[in-house]
């Protein structure tokens, strides 16, 4: 079976909105009360802390497989993303040196302790046949570690550091096959997270924060194979309407995402065709979903709209853009990408016309 030429840039543009939905919210700013509980989607958190906090210890994916005359040398790989919380420290150098401040303010920009977020990866791949013989436990393992950021005023004196420090994770990824019908496989990946964490307080209101820094937070799974087709668990072939409904599904929604020229689910009506890429998300989506190409980038809402946004952010006063610049890099980009928008790029966020299709009268097929 032929594989279609996919969009990998499209598919990577869906899968950052979907591992960053929620990170930090307009306006953008710590003190503002929806940034207060951060980290909301796809946590796995460690299976020692986990019940105590409500929260799942692992994400358990299962999606159909239609190898058709696919050979056992066929590649799938399968890719475990998520955001792996970066706790940040402001240091102030002091006459007895180094002392840990709430915020500091250097070379006119100011810095603030709270916590980021950098992206892990696991990418694992395995053949059709290795899977055949059996499932496979792949372990997945991040060591902790600490970074330090000097922060010189513009006379180059040594003001403050910036100290970012992260905790180890330790976790499995267990991959299986399955039959499911004539030449159809029920493929499954179950992620665990297996860190050892303190004992949470659940009374403590900043247990869940506290225990995020040992979680797998915003757990997602890109499963991708070339030399056959997924099914569309949404849309299924009818002769597979069976077998889509006994997928097992945990803390994920798995849809198609890789599409022909022109874009994702291009020339597509449905996902009966299937595809060669899933993307197994805590966030819910339809099959081929894709961000607008008028998006000039991410606002970490996939949900909103991005002139409404936008305008938002630019409606800011000096005081909130400058907390917002202290709180995150991140925030900081989005702060100049939309000062820099030139009026062509804002008029574009306005609204597009996709197609043009004729009116089908009203009682007409």
């Amino acid at each position: 079976m032929d594989a279609e030429p996919a969009d990998e840039t499209a598919v990577e543009k869906i899968v950052r909105t979907c591992i960053y939905e929620g990170y930090l919210l307009w306006p953008y700013r710590r003190s503002a009360l929806k940034n207060t509980k951060r980290w909301t989607f796809g946590g796995v958190f460690p299976a020692a802390c986990a019940e105590a906090l409500g929260e799942r210890s692992a994400s358990h994916t299962e999606v159909l497989l239609d190898a058709g005359g696919a050979a056992d040398d066929a590649e799938i790989t399968v890719r475990v993303r998520f955001l792996h919380v970066v706790d940040r420290q402001v240091l102030r150098e002091a006459p007895g040196g180094p002392e840990p401040v709430d915020a500091a303010t250097v070379g006119g920009e100011r810095y603030l302790t709270w916590q980021e977020a950098t992206e892990r990866e696991l990418p694992v791949t395995l053949t059709l046949g290795e899977l055949r013989a059996g499932p496979r436990t792949v372990p997945l393992g991040v060591d902790g570690g600490t970074d330090r950021e000097p922060l010189r005023e513009p006379d180059g004196t040594h003001a403050a550091t910036l100290v970012r420090s992260w905790q180890p994770l330790t976790g499995s990824v267990r991959i299986g096959v399955e039959p499911a019908a004539d030449g159809v496989y029920r493929l499954s990946v179950h992620v665990a997270n297996t860190t050892a964490c303190p004992a949470p307080d659940p009374a403590a209101r900043d247990a869940r924060e506290r225990a995020a820094a040992y979680a797998l937070v915003s757990t997602h799974t890109v499963l991708r194979c070339t030399a056959a087709r997924f099914v569309s668990l949404l849309e299924p072939p009818a002769r597979l309407a069976g077998a889509a409904a006994a997928c097992r599904n945990d803390g994920v929604w798995p849809v198609l995402v890789d599409g022909g020229p022109g874009g994702l689910g291009a020339g597509r009506q449905d996902g009966t065709a299937g595809a060669h890429t899933v993307l197994s998300s805590p966030v819910t989506l339809y099959d081929f979903p894709a961000v607008a190409p008028e998006s000039p980038g991410d606002l970490f809402d996939g949900t909103e709209i991005d002139q409404l946004l936008v305008l938002s952010v630019l409606s800011l006063t000096e005081e909130e853009r400058a907390e917002a610049r202290a709180c995150d890099p991140r925030a900081r980009e989005i702060l100049d990408r939309c000062a820099r928008l030139t009026p062509a790029e804002l008029a574009a966020l306005h609204g597009t016309i996709r197609e043009f299709r004729p009116l089908t009268p009203l009682g007409e097929a």
